[in-house]
């Protein structure tokens, strides 16, 4: 009978505390962070070793500009699954975004850590295609002298031709429109929208048109026959 009795007290504490899982989720799905943080933390308390509740809370520190609690369960994640370069990648935008809002010598110094973890992430998946953007965007801006180069950024430009076209030509867009090569970035976002036909392709060569040409008559003409598709 005690048996019978303490396997239905386990019972029910797994079912309250999936319960309380699926509500945080739920709640984050809905974007309502601050909600979901309460409970992924109160489910993190009897669950310390539920990975997906600490990335969960990574994600939520990320959403409201927290860095170092981001970065803190972000670290976490990639000690414990070094071979997951979706946890290397995190951690490398969690730096990354940190480094963007301290002092330029406190970011000089994170840098090298930032590149590192997100190479990592590219070397443990060739079709990680977030990390790939994440060196495009990261070699572009870097200065010369620390690393940056359009050669390096158009590596792994030529890496996201190889594992999505659209991706391909939205990041050689990015480069050429980056230094300001605008005839060949157009043609790259009209090669990545005709391809992809999507919000996203739309938008960037809407955006393109708008905000850097000041071509507004273009502008509207891509968005009335995007609009009646």
């Amino acid at each position: 009978m005690n048996k019978i009795v303490l396997l239905f007290t386990v019972f029910v504490q797994v079912a309250l505390g999936q319960s309380s899982f699926d509500r945080a989720e739920k709640l984050f799905e809905q974007k309502k962070y601050e909600e979901a943080k309460v409970l992924f933390e109160t489910y993190l308390k009897t669950n310390p070793n539920h990975y997906k509740t600490i990335e969960y809370l990574g994600d939520i520190a990320g959403n409201k500009q927290e860095w170092d609690q981001a970065i803190k369960q972000y670290k976490t994640l990639k000690d414990k699954f070094p071979k997951s370069a979706n946890y290397w990648y995190k951690y490398g935008g969690a730096m990354g975004m940190k480094a963007k809002s301290v002092n330029k010598f406190k970011a000089l110094s994170m840098i090298d850590d930032v590149e590192q973890a997100f190479l990592t992430a590219a070397k443990l998946d060739a079709k990680h295609v977030e990390t790939r953007w994440a060196l495009v965007f990261l070699y572009l801006e870097l200065p010369a002298i620390l690393g940056g180069s359009e050669k390096k950024a158009q590596k792994y430009a030529d890496e996201l031709m190889n594992i999505s076209k659209v991706d391909g030509y939205l990041a050689d867009g990015y480069i050429n429109e980056y230094f300001k090569r605008y005839n060949k970035a157009e043609k790259n976002y009209i090669d990545a929208h005709e391809l992809g036909n999507s919000k996203t392709t739309f938008k960037k060569l809407y955006d393109f048109y708008y905000n850097k040409l000041k071509n507004k008559a273009k502008a509207e003409k891509l968005k009335e026959q995007f609009d009646k598709k």
